[in-house]
C-alpha cells in the first residue's frame, strides 16, 4: 500500500494511493498514519480491504498539500557515510561500524513543502535518502532477517545538511543536521511488501533541472536490516520511528570548488523507484 497524509500542515488527514493512482480518504477508517497504526495488523489489514473491495471515497487532490506520510514521529535517527561511493568522494575510509545521529522530528516536512536556508548558511548541501519507518518495537535483534520483519515501510527522505555547522562550527555534526525544514520526507510511506528488495532501488537527485545524484542502494555499506539491527543495540526503535539510511554520491561537498552549495531560489527534486517524487523550492530562512 501507499500511504499517506494530506492537508495543512498540522491538521494532515490518512489517505491511501490506490493502484489507479487514485487519491482515497482513509478518516473514516483510522485516525492517522502513525506508531499506533503501523503496529496494528488488524487496522492495517482493514486499510488493505477496504482498498480492494473499492471502499475508501475519493479525495480530489487539486490544491491538496502533500504532509509527511508518518505522524507523531518520535525520533529520526541517521547513518552518515554509508554508501561506498559517497565515502571516496569524501575521503574518507568506510567506517567499520555505522556512523549514527539524529535529527529532531520537528524538521520533518512534506515532500514539496519550502526548504530554508539558515540564516548566514553558506555550505546548505542535498542528500536524498532511503528512509525506513519502523513498525514494531526493536530492541538488541539478533540478526538483519529479524530487523527486517520489523519494518513497517519506506519512504523518500532529503537529508538536507548545513556542511559548515557540520564539520567546521565544532561539537558534533547535530548543528549541521537540525536546522528547521532539513527533513522532507514522502511523499508516501510504502508497505514493506511492496518493496521486494530494499538493497536495489535507484536514488536521484536534481538541483535546477541538473542531476547531481544517481546512485542505487546496491551501494550501501550496512544494508537495511543490518542497519536496523546495530541501531536496536544502542536504543530502542518504537512503531513510527524513521531511519535514514545515508547518500549516495554526487552531494555538493564532493564537487569541486566553487562547490554549488544551495541558495535561496534554487529547485531540488529527487526520486526513489518506487517510492515517488519530491520537489522543494528553496528560500532564505
Amino acid at each position: 500500500m501507499k500511504l499517506l497524509r494530506v492537508g495543512t500542515a498540522g491538521a494532515e488527514r490518512p489517505a491511501l494511493l490506490d493502484a489507479d493512482g487514485t487519491l482515497r480518504d482513509l478518516s473514516g477508517l483510522v485516525d492517522d498514519i502513525d506508531g499506533t497504526l503501523l503496529a496494528d495488523g488488524a487496522a492495517l489489514a482493514r486499510v488493505r480491504a477496504a482498498a480492494e473491495a473499492g471502499d475508501l471515497p475519493a479525495l480530489d487532490p487539486s490544491g491538496l498539500r502533500i504532509g509527511p506520510p508518518v505522524g507523531r514521529i518520535g525520533k529520526v535517527v541517521c547513518i552518515g557515510l554509508n554508501y561506498h561511493d559517497h565515502a571516496r568522494e569524501a575521503g574518507a575510509e568506510a567506517p567499520a561500524e555505522p556512523v549514527v545521529f539524529l535529527k529532531a522530528p520537528d524538521t520533518v516536512v512534506g515532500p514539496h513543502d519550502t526548504v530554508l536556508v539558515p540564516r548566514g548558511s553558506v555550505k546548505t548541501d542535498w542528500e536524498v535518502e532511503l528512509a525506513i519507518v519502523i513498525g514494531r518495537t526493536a530492541r538488541y535483534l539478533d540478526s538483519a532477517e529479524e530487523a527486517l520483519a520489523h519494518i513497517a515501510g519506506y519512504a523518500v527522505a532529503h537529508d538536507v545538511s548545513e556542511r559548515e555547522y557540520q564539520i567546521e562550527r565544532g561539537g558534533t555534526w547535530d548543528k549541521g543536521k537540525n536546522c528547521e525544514t532539513f527533513n522532507p520526507l514522502g511523499p508516501w510511506l510504502v508497505t514493506a511488501d511492496e518493496v521486494a528488495d530494499p538493497q536495489n532501488l535507484p536514488l536521484r537527485l536534481w538541483v535546477n533541472g541538473e542531476l547531481r545524484q544517481d546512485g542505487t542502494t546496491a551501494e550501501q555499506i550496512f544494508p537495511v536490516g543490518e542497519v536496523v539491527r546495530y541501531v536496536s543495540h544502542f536504543m530502542t526503535l518504537y512503531p513510527g520511528d524513521v531511519v535514514n539510511t545515508g547518500t549516495p554520491a554526487g552531494v555538493a561537498m564532493g564537487q569541486p570548488e566553487p562547490k554549488p552549495y544551495l541558495r535561496a531560489g534554487d529547485v531540488v527534486e529527487l526520486e526513489i523507484e518506487g517510492l515517488g517524487r519530491q520537489r522543494q523550492e528553496l528560500k532564505d530562512a
